[in-house]
């Protein structure tokens, strides 16, 4: 019987599958960190009070691809080459979500729009990434060697989304709510497709690896159209509701140091 926890167990048992999969997130976690980087240092002057929470954000996801990497280490494993088709970050700028890199490589200040739309993007990619490492925490939290590395990512994870909640209710409150709402909309609805793709791929690629049978890899893939379906329907909605968070000021101090 395919279950997540079956599933991945069997990609966490095989040093190839789990070396893909644990590249891919790190490759991922650097992207991030060096866009909330890049956003940090061109907040414009009336957004600066933003400026150590994004650095902040940027430094957990830079210490998420560190953790990865030595959950590579530990098993004596070298990074893979992470496949174009599966790399999220990458395939969301093409897609027009959040600010493009060509933007945030040049030193011009960005605009208040500019913020909004990357707290938009994160709102949605960070529900995402809470939701993947809730259902990673429910089944390895307790895990001898990935246990861990889920319970500080997934804290992390939940941290950023409080951030983006926060972050956007108090802008929503100066006046751009109606901003806010419309770029939260076409984000959640764009990010859907992407994961969907991404997630085709990685399966595509795991299949190939371990030696999937044919019934199995369909099997999948029917699950995955089966979730963009949802989505599409209205599970969309969960990604661009805000609520003031159980967690105020989540980003207000430095970042833990990684455990590995």
């Amino acid at each position: 019987m395919l279950s997540a926890r079956s599933l991945f167990q069997e990609i966490l048992d095989d040093d190839e599958s789990f070396r893909l999969f644990c590249s891919i997130a790190a490759s991922g976690e650097a992207q991030g960190g060096w866009e909330n980087r890049r956003i940090a240092a061109l907040v414009p002057e009336t957004m600066r009070d933003l400026a150590p929470k994004i650095t902040r954000h940027g430094a957990d996801e830079d210490k998420h691809g560190r953790i990865f990497h030595g959950l590579l280490r530990k098993r004596r494993l070298e990074p893979a080459e992470v496949p174009a088709t599966t790399d999220y970050t990458m395939l969301l700028e093409r897609a027009g979500i959040g600010l493009a890199h060509d933007k945030l490589r040049r030193d011009e200040p960005l605009t208040e729009r500019d913020v909004i739309v990357y707290l938009c993007h994160s709102r949605v990619t960070e529900q995402r990434a809470a939701e993947q490492m809730d259902l990673l925490l429910r089944h390895f939290g307790d895990h001898p060697d990935l246990g861990k590395a889920v319970r500080q990512i997934s804290a992390d994870e939940d941290n950023h989304l409080a951030y983006c909640h926060e972050e956007l209710l108090r802008l929503a409150r100066a006046g751009h709510g109606r901003t806010i709402h419309a770029v939260l909309r076409e984000c959640a609805l764009a990010e859907l497709s992407v994961y969907r793709d991404v997630s085709l791929a990685v399966m595509a690629h795991m299949g190939r690896i371990l030696g999937w049978p044919a019934a199995k890899s369909a099997a999948l893939r029917a699950g995955i159209h089966g979730v963009y379906a949802y989505e599409r329907l209205g599970g969309w909605r969960r990604s661009v509701s805000l609520k003031a968070p159980d967690r105020p000021n989540a980003l207000g101090g430095p970042s833990p140091a990684a455990a590995f």
